[in-house]
């Protein structure tokens, strides 16, 4: 396997389906390969990271403040935690600061499914010089089912900043069934492109372009970047 990918669909449920004879004289090894291959296709066409993952990390520029979350605002009761980071950011002149971030893998579909409470790492690289670890506690909410991370009132992030944050997520509590069907066409076109191209019974371009319908629901722009044909 060209990486350790969890398949989205496991051998087991492939052999035990229509493909078991398609791959009756391979290994399991060798099946558990070609659904890793399938998997990592699966989310070149989405777009999206959808096998779970760890360690992935993303970096993004902080810009712009909605108007009523400017720090200067007077008289609004805040905790311990944002008066601080409120006092620094004034002895700096810097009193209206980014509390928000996105992160780009996120459940598109059944998010019940997507890894729960993930443990995310945050980095902020202030762009006149300062690097500052994040801690739980200085994240009001997120990540949520739409990739936000929503930071404390007072957190010295100003525009600018590059906000780093290291994660984990993808389906670990359980793989949809579209996504499984999808990764199983996907891979009984690879294999049947191999053994034989021009097999009349088993088209490797009908499999595959079935595989992409099944995937259409999870497309970064709702629909489906590589089109049947």
């Amino acid at each position: 396997m060209a990486d350790d990918v969890t398949p989205l669909c496991s051998v087991e449920q492939f052999t035990a389906g229509a493909y078991g004879d398609l791959v009756s004289g391979y290994n399991p090894a060798t099946v558990a390969d070609y659904l890793g291959e399938a998997t990592r296709k699966c989310e070149d066409i989405t777009d999206r990271r959808l096998a779970p993952f760890t360690g992935l990390t993303e970096t993004t520029r902080a810009s712009g403040i909605d108007p009523d979350e400017y720090g200067g605002v007077q008289g609004m009761p805040v905790s311990i935690q944002a008066t601080l980071g409120q006092s620094e950011a004034s002895a700096l002149g810097m009193t209206n600061l980014v509390r928000h971030t996105w992160l780009r893998q996120y459940p598109p579909r059944y998010p019940d499914l997507w890894l729960q409470n993930p443990t995310i790492q945050v980095l902020v690289i202030r762009s006149y010089g300062g690097i500052q670890p994040m801690t739980t506690a200085q994240i009001l909410d997120g990540p949520d089912d739409t990739g936000h991370v929503w930071f404390q009132l007072g957190q010295f992030i100003p525009v600018g900043s590059r906000i780093r944050v290291t994660y984990p997520g993808g389906y670990t509590v359980a793989v949809p069934g579209s996504l499984k069907r999808g990764c199983e066409y996907i891979a009984a076109s690879i294999v049947v492109r191999e053994l034989d191209p021009d097999s009349t019974s088993h088209d490797p371009d009908q499999l595959y372009d079935t595989g992409v319908r099944w995937l259409s629901g999870y497309h970064r722009d709702g629909g489906c970047g590589e089109r049947a044909r």
